[in-house]
């Protein structure tokens, strides 16, 4: 006993701790310099121009007078028009979207999924003069459905509010369906069956768990969609023209001198005011879209 004792190796002694080295700095952001520069020379000098002639009033020096104007008579009225707009073909792009989206999730079809997913990804991106000139030939006065159909004998004109909403639509609920599809495939389906175990209907289900989860996605689909709609241009330029009040036609006639000459400043002020607007979207559709992930990781 005592000689395995003596002829046991000793242990080794205990490695000293070594010395910590300064962490260098990793250069990964130099990766991102070309992103960033493009992006200040993209967005940043145009909003430092935009936002200096907002606040450059006639005299040279700076004051509040177009920001002012930019908020008072037609053109509050294009603004909030804009708002009206925006907001309600968002809602209602928001709803068929999900039933979309709900529909082609929930089918056993794969390639009926793609189909819808590969034209949902088309149509989102079909706007402008060609989405203009494809409903003046469907549903304008002499529009193929209008004459068909004799609509124009129902009070139907595709040339005022409600023409110009179900023509932003055609493009809106597409991009619905593209944003909530994946949240709806994070929906786990343990969910459902231990809702349905519990004895719980269909629409119980979905009004105590799936809208509750899915509510972030939604809101900021809406969100997502109404920055599409209060931001678009060309339709409405090329096919209602100014008997539709909205900020982004009087931008452009204030830059043309359509109505007034000299009022260059003023469609900036516009311009920030739409910005502002941007920019409280964004807001609330940020916190939005993480809670979503957080839910649905």
């Amino acid at each position: 006993m005592t000689d395995d004792l003596a002829t046991a190796p000793a242990p080794a002694p205990a490695k000293a701790p070594r010395a910590r080295t300064p962490r260098r700095r990793s250069l990964g952001w130099l990766a991102a310099l070309p992103l960033l520069l493009l992006v200040a020379l993209a967005f940043g000098l145009p909003a430092l121009a935009m936002t200096d002639g907002a606040f450059t009033v006639a005299d040279g020096g700076y004051g509040l007078d177009n920001l002012s104007r930019s908020v008072d008579g037609a053109y509050a009225t294009a603004l909030l028009g804009s708002v009206k707009l925006s907001a309600l073909t968002a809602a209602v792009g928001t709803v068929f979207g999900l039933l979309l989206a709900q529909a082609v999730v929930s089918s056993r079809g794969r390639a009926l999924r793609e189909a819808v997913l590969t034209a949902s990804g088309v149509l989102a991106n079909f706007g402008g003069v060609p989405l203009a000139f494809a409903f003046v030939a469907t549903l304008g006065n002499a529009g193929v459905l209008t004459t068909e159909f004799g609509l124009d004998e129902h009070g139907w004109s595709l040339y005022g509010f409600w023409g110009l909403t179900l023509t932003y639509l055609y493009f809106l609920v597409p991009l619905m369906v593209l944003t909530v599809a994946p949240a709806l495939d994070g929906l786990r389906v343990q969910w459902r069956e231990a809702a349905h175990d519990n004895g719980a209907t269909t629409w119980q289900y979905w009004r105590h768990v799936g809208i509750p989860v899915l509510l972030p996605s939604l809101l900021g689909g809406f969100v997502l969609l109404f920055g599409s709609a209060f931001a678009a241009y060309a339709t409405a330029a090329a096919m209602v023209g100014s008997s539709v009040p909205l900020v982004t036609l009087q931008i452009a006639d204030a830059l043309s001198g359509n109505v007034l000459v000299g009022q260059e400043n003023v469609a900036l002020a516009l311009s920030l005011d739409m910005v502002v607007v941007a920019a409280l979207v964004m807001a609330v559709h940020l916190p939005l879209q993480r809670r979503s992930t957080r839910w649905l990781a």
